[in-house]
């Protein structure tokens, strides 16, 4: 990494130190934040849950939505607050029928080359206005140290949902259609490309300090469709992003890119990348000397807690030290999670050496 201009140190103290990392600076110990830190296995959570009759009422009502995102810093004092929200809004936004059910998850109607022609870009803003006003609230809540993170789903993960109707061990519907009919699956990504830079823009424009793309089925893809539906994407979204919001830092996570991961780094425009707990620590490293590394935690240690927990706290540390480095898990807490867990964890992260 080269060092920062000595001429903006002064400006970068004040921000808060997620933002600071991401614009190349070492700071130990790193900023931590969790994917899914708010969310099942906080009570307080569950309660604030309890009161909505649907997972999408939740998540298009602005004080539900804003207290969840502000539940786990109030209690843990991460670096960073997530947006409490769904990477299937936008395929709501758009159109497509989705829900979720109890005990299932998201349910969608399959999308089909037919089906698609019914999508609309531009419903995602005027659909999607009561996700805009919770990042307003979280963001004149949250203490000025802390950054406010925006999300959305990677095209290719976006098309895996709404292609196969629901989550799935293999996803063939969507890899079938991107194979047999390469030109209307084209359209369907770029739909989705141009849907997630309004939704993420507008979270911009309403407070949001960086925003970090999930590409969850990243890795079920072999390389050359990795590079034509993961990065490529992710680069068009990136250079939109960052024509329309000076100064822009986003984080990529493209979970099992596996070799993948290096490309990745050099061509999809990212700031800083999320490795995901299958990366092996050299290899985050490597990623490193390019560009500011998140991660990674396998979430069943945090599960676990205990002395494993801590001393590969340690070792992630130690592995990414001396270069700019955001802690974090290497996927999503997992309901089961004891909180007390997710307070050891960030002792740990602040007080090891």
């Amino acid at each position: 990494m080269r060092p920062l201009p000595v001429d903006n140190m002064a400006s970068r103290i004040s921000q808060p130190a997620l933002l600071r990392v991401l614009q190349g600076e070492t700071i130990d110990p790193p900023p931590v934040w969790l994917m899914r830190q708010a969310g099942r296995y906080l009570p307080e959570y569950r309660a604030l849950r309890a009161k909505s009759d649907g997972f999408l009422e939740f998540c298009y009502t602005p004080a539900a939505a804003a207290e969840a995102t502000l539940q786990p810093i109030r209690r843990f004092g991460f670096d960073g607050a997530i947006l409490f929200s769904d990477i299937l809004v936008v395929a709501d936004g758009l159109g497509a029928k989705v829900e979720f059910r109890e005990g299932e998850g998201p349910v969608l109607e399959p999308l089909t080359p037919q089906s698609l022609k019914l999508l609309k870009l531009g419903r995602v803003r005027p659909h999607l206005a009561p996700v805009y006003e919770t990042v307003k609230r979280v963001r004149d809540a949250l203490e000025p140290q802390r950054a406010l993170i925006g999300f959305a789903g990677a095209p290719w993960t976006l098309a895996c949902y709404m292609c196969e109707g629901a989550a799935s061990r293999d996803f063939a519907a969507p890899k079938a259609w991107m194979w047999s009919d390469p030109s209307s699956f084209g359209a369907l990504i770029n739909l989705l490309v141009g849907a997630t830079v309004e939704h993420l823009s507008a979270q911009v424009e309403a407070g949001a300090d960086c925003v970090q793309l999930f590409d969850s089925w990243a890795g079920i893809l072999p390389d050359a469709e990795f590079r034509k539906y993961v990065i490529a994407p992710t680069a068009r979204i990136t250079k939109a992003l960052k024509q329309r919001h000076a100064g822009l830092r986003i984080i990529g996570f493209p979970r099992g890119a596996g070799p993948m991961i290096d490309a990745y780094a050099r061509e999809s425009g990212v700031d800083g990348v999320g490795l995901d707990y299958t990366m092996p620590l050299e290899t985050g490293r490597a990623v490193q000397q390019r560009l500011p590394v998140q991660g990674n935690l396998d979430p069943i240690l945090l599960l676990a807690g205990g002395e494993a927990m801590t001393a590969r706290i340690g070792e992630i540390r130690k592995a990414f030290s001396g270069m700019p480095h955001i802690f974090n898990l290497g996927h999503g807490i997992l309901p089961a999670t004891p909180p007390e867990h997710v307070a050891a964890l960030v002792a740990a992260v602040r007080t090891l050496p």
